[in-house]
């Protein structure tokens, strides 16, 4: 009996050791440069510098874009000075009326007063709102209005939504005016 077994237990080690190099021999081929396992040194010496390379490459290209872009706006709005500084400033069109801010000192005891949707910023001193009705001045930094005699605040933009509503400089005062306006006083 002990001679039966012995040819089976020898070709039993012999299919335990071909599947043994088998694996080995599958395993050895992992991590080719064909077919690279995923490692750290593979994601430091491969993967990153080649993802860093392109992400570089398109930064420059979009950075370039821009420039020029950004070159493209700056010489637009020379050239468009330049021509104002030729001219003088003047322009073939009209200006539209108010469409810039003008700088208004009052001495104390004089009324400004604003057509309808002129605005009004105190910029130093203080000063009253003048209304023959409610809502004297619509508040727009502070989202409320200003009945008549109420003071105004530096440095809060205000709207004459109707004509002939206004300031009262109690002091001297300097305002940053937009639209049509009057003084008196």
């Amino acid at each position: 009996m002990n001679q039966s077994k012995w040819p089976v237990r020898l070709a039993s080690g012999a299919l335990v050791c071909l599947t043994l190099a088998g694996v080995a021999l599958a395993a050895g081929q992992q991590g080719t440069q064909a077919d690279p396992l995923v490692s750290l040194s593979y994601l430091n010496q491969q993967a990153t510098p080649s993802i860093l390379a392109q992400v570089d490459a398109k930064i420059a290209q979009r950075e370039a874009e821009l420039q020029n872009r950004l070159a493209a706006v700056v010489d637009g709005y020379v050239k468009e000075v330049e021509d104002k500084l030729r001219t003088g400033g003047s322009s073939t069109a009209p200006a539209a009326a108010g469409a810039a801010y003008q700088v208004v000192t009052l001495s104390a005891g004089q009324t400004i007063t604003g057509g309808a949707a002129c605005e009004f910023l105190l910029r130093s001193g203080t000063a009253v709102c003048v209304s023959s009705s409610a809502p004297g001045l619509v508040d727009m930094t502070g989202a409320a209005t200003l009945a008549n005699g109420g003071a105004l605040a530096a440095n809060h933009l205000y709207l004459a939504t109707v004509e002939g509503r206004g300031v009262k400089a109690s002091t001297a005062v300097t305002l940053m005016v937009r639209g049509s306006y009057t003084i008196s006083g």
